[in-house]
């Protein structure tokens, strides 16, 4: 069986150019990033505003197991279909960060016949978005740094600077660092930490900004600490947005790639779902909505994380409406979700699928409380047997899902068409009705606390001391009316790693919130989540390598 990565080296791109043709675009719409990748010009997207929009579908997903889910192979293969059957089709997807890609997750560009490519660019240094973005946020960091040094006109209060500094690997011995060590000209000796780039609030700006306007607006928002009198100091403060817009200019540019079977891919912004609020760009997703008739998009680890922010975040501070969602699942994702081993699920299981399925019923009871038409598809392994594809069917369909097995992974395109049937047919039968889970005058406490029961399934939440005098705090400032952005294990419903399938009688512990003022949200840090991954014990980085050929092995 060949591996992903063999897949996607034998494939025939076509240029890019010819790409964008096929939905109407001419290369002078384009800048070129060799033959292969592009931006999309701001003439172009200044152009299409008018243009009426098209249908927007999620996909979304059970939280991840070892087994594997493969929503982002779903969300390339159901394109892929839809580009099959006829249908003028984009999918909007985002970047991979290079901590998963050297770390235990791999890349993202999907699997099999259901990728994007180039799939070694794309998981690698792409276009140079995410160094524009680390360079940006750094340059904030050197510049308060520096104001300090040279001064401190503003009165910052050092024990209260708050931005860090980023990079976008996983190093656990970067979250607390010293900086200003040695003589008086080296800086003011402080704490500081690192977050991975992809948790960077400049990353989340990036992902909701309009335009360079509005880009430039909220980079002047950002809070990087506060002065002596316990008020903001902000970024344009610090006379920092204008040498930061400079650096993200090129990178506010959606990226256009290709699937395997050469329909469109935006593929735009990276923020992580578990610590950030996991959704590719505005500016794709709506560029992609006003060039085709219908777009497929993915946000990030389970629909817990990925889609409540996609809705709660993304859609309510951008008028995004929903049209449909596709939520994925896998009979072996399942089956561990009841118990089973990770090397038993191969094996017919179905008192340990009936066990597990609880996990897939609190997604799908979630999903519903949004209004959406919700269509389950299997992510389709050999081993699935008749029988437990018919419970899960049933199982759906008793809840009032449409359902479908996806084969994507081995048969690409055409093996969607089951799946982009049921969609079609959900979206010319079913009305999306969407509305945001909570509105923005409940308090900020009361809005953690809908999002811990209606969608985790907590009894609860218990807040450290700390955390809530920061809550008291945000709402003094005037940060109260704006949604909350959980960071929480992927893993579990819960913020418990270990607590699978649907737990019950559980309290979330909410140790930290601070305010992410530029993109407009308050993230609320839950159990042990670290905005700094670090890498496992064997890292992915051991099996990658560069061959005579030339060619790169071990990527995935």
């Amino acid at each position: 069986m060949k591996s992903d990565i063999e897949i996607a080296q034998e494939a025939v791109m076509r240029p890019i150019t010819e790409v964008a043709a096929s939905i109407g675009m001419t290369a002078d719409d384009l800048e070129l990033y060799g033959k292969y990748k592009a931006k999309i010009s701001d003439a172009y997207l200044k152009k299409i505003e008018k243009n009426p929009k098209g249908k927007l579908i999620l996909v979304t997903a059970i939280n991840p197991t070892p087994a594997g889910e493969g929503k982002t192979t779903i969300t390339v293969g159901l394109g892929e279909a839809f580009s099959k059957s006829g249908k003028k089709t984009v999918i909007a997807l985002r970047e991979p960060s290079l901590g998963p890609c050297f770390g235990i997750k791999g890349g993202a560009a999907g699997g099999g016949y259901a990728q994007v490519v180039p799939m070694e660019d794309l998981n690698l240094h792409f276009t140079g978005d995410f160094h524009a973005i680390t360079s940006a946020n750094n340059l904030l960091a050197a510049l308060l740094d520096n104001h300090i040094q040279q001064g401190n006109e503003l009165r910052i209060d050092t024990r209260q600077i708050v931005w860090k500094r980023c990079l976008d690997m996983n190093d656990r011995s970067l979250r607390n660092v010293v900086v200003g060590l040695g003589s008086k000209m080296d800086g003011f000796v402080r704490e500081d930490h690192f977050v991975i780039t992809v948790a960077s609030e400049i990353m989340a700006i990036l992902c909701l900004a309009k335009d360079m306007d509005d880009l430039k607006e909220r980079l002047g928002r950002i809070i990087v600490a506060y002065n002596l009198d316990n008020e903001p100091v902000t970024a344009k403060d610090l006379n920092a947005v204008g040498a930061m817009a400079a650096l993200l200019k090129d990178a506010l540019l959606p990226n256009m790639i290709q699937t395997l079977e050469h329909s469109p891919a935006l593929v735009h912004g990276g923020p992580f779902a578990n610590i950030a609020h996991g959704c590719n760009s505005v500016r794709a997703t709506n560029a992609a909505l006003h060039m085709a008739d219908y777009v497929i998009t993915e946000a990030g680890f389970g629909a817990d994380l990925g889609a409540e922010k996609f809705f709660d975040i993304k859609c309510r501070l951008t008028g995004l409406k929903p049209d449909a969602v596709v939520l994925v699942a896998t009979i072996r994702a399942l089956k561990y979700n009841g118990g089973v081993k990770k090397d038993a699920l191969s094996e017919e299981n179905l008192d340990a699928l009936k066990k597990g399925i609880v996990n897939l019923e609190k997604h799908i009871e979630n999903l519903q409380k949004y209004k959406v038409p919700v269509v389950v598809t299997l992510n389709s392994f050999v081993s699935d047997t008749q029988a437990e594809l018919d419970y899960v069917k049933q199982f759906c369909e008793e809840r009032g899902c449409e359902f479908a097995v996806a084969r994507v992974w081995e048969k690409g395109g055409e093996g969607g068409q089951e799946l982009a049937q049921k969609v079609l047919d959900t979206l010319a039968n079913k009305e999306s009705h969407f509305e945001v889970l909570y509105p923005d005058s409940l308090s900020l406490k009361e809005k953690i606390e809908t999002v811990a029961k209606e969608i985790y399934g907590a009894k609860g939440v218990n807040f450290a001391p700390a955390a809530a005098k920061q809550l008291a705090r945000l709402a003094e400032l005037g940060f109260g009316n704006m949604p909350v952005c959980m960071a929480k294990t992927q893993y579990s419903l819960s913020d418990d790693p270990s607590l699978l399938g649907r737990p019950e009688d559980f309290e979330v512990s909410v140790r930290e919130v601070y305010v992410s003022a530029g993109a407009g949200f308050v993230v609320v840090l839950t159990g042990a989540v670290m905005t700094m991954p670090g890498l496992p014990k064997k890292p992915a980085a051991f099996g990658i390598d560069v061959g005579k050929d030339n060619k790169i092995t071990g990527l995935f």
